[in-house]
């Protein structure tokens, strides 16, 4: 990770901490305003990868602001007109200036399909983070509804866990963990039908939320609905069921990237850097699925 000797200076900004992928400022002139700059870094395995993707934070900083437009819960953008003058054209591109947020220490997951680890604990005991799902279901199935599933956010460099509802109510509160759950389910359910005229499947999320101190509001916070959040499919391939499975759960993410080092790489030591084709491919994936929702146009 970049550490802040290492991270850029930029005027009217002090920089205060580092995340895998993103730099994060405060307002010299009001610490209560934070700014949020995406790298093009990519992590897989809990390792920072060489080199990173090109554009990837630009991009990912428009999706965040195309759905922020678009899904109705309140966000922890605070951006007057002009805010951007002051940084360089790159940085604004792949930056948020923000309301901090007093975070709660969950992710807040919505799944629509079953895949990824909830596939595995739904195999061993027929649930997904404590809730029971009927018998029978098989890798990509879409969900009879879509279920929240909570994960305790661990402190940087450990694994976050899944962790069931009743859990989150220890963690955050009852009348809070009610309200993050409905907030997520409702955010869900309004992406999922925004992505599916578009002809692309939100098969499941994250969000973070945070309360606004000033206000005292749930507010939305960190990235939304991006390719790095969230699992998205090509719903005309998710329904060629003449396909082989892993085509038709390809993901517009940096799964390509995962699959490599999963391939070249015993995950001891430094990882391999990576090569320009799988570079390229991820890039194109992550570029596909901005042009099919439409971001920019």
């Amino acid at each position: 990770m970049t550490d802040a000797a290492q991270a850029p200076l930029l005027e009217g900004w002090s920089h205060v901490s580092s995340g895998k992928v993103r730099e994060v400022y405060e307002e010299l002139d009001d610490n209560r305003v934070l700014l949020v700059v995406a790298s093009d870094r990519v992590s897989a395995f809990d390792h920072i990868l060489s080199p990173g993707i090109p554009g990837k934070g630009a991009r990912l900083t428009a999706l965040s602001r195309w759905w922020f437009d678009r899904i109705a819960v309140t966000n922890h953008l605070r951006e007057p007109s002009g805010w951007d003058a002051s940084l360089p054209a790159d940085t604004a591109a792949r930056s948020m200036r923000v309301v901090r947020l007093d975070m709660f220490p969950v992710e807040c997951v919505v799944r629509g399909y079953l895949t990824g680890s909830g596939l595995l604990e739904y195999r061993e005991h027929g649930t997904v983070c404590g809730i029971e799902l009927p018998a029978g279901l098989e890798d990509g199935d879409r969900l009879p509804s879509p279920i929240f599933t909570p994960a305790y956010k661990a402190p940087q460099g450990e694994h976050d866990e899944n962790i069931s509802f009743e859990k989150m109510i220890e963690l955050v509160g009852l009348d809070d963990a009610v309200a993050l759950r409905d907030l997520s389910l409702r955010v869900f359910r309004e992406a999922s039908a925004i992505a599916e005229e578009r002809g692309v499947i939100l098969a499941d999320t994250k969000f973070e939320f945070g309360r606004n101190a000033s206000t005292g509001q749930i507010t939305i916070g960190d990235e939304v609905l991006t390719s790095d959040s969230s699992r998205y499919w090509d719903a005309k391939l998710y329904a060629d069921t003449s396909l082989p499975l892993k085509q038709r759960l390809s993901s517009f993410d940096k799964q390509i990237v995962r699959d490599w080092l999963s391939a070249n790489w015993d995950k001891q030591g430094e990882p391999p850097v990576l090569p320009a084709e799988v570079i390229e491919r991820t890039q194109a994936r992550y570029a596909e699925l901005f042009e099919r929702l439409g971001v920019g146009a």
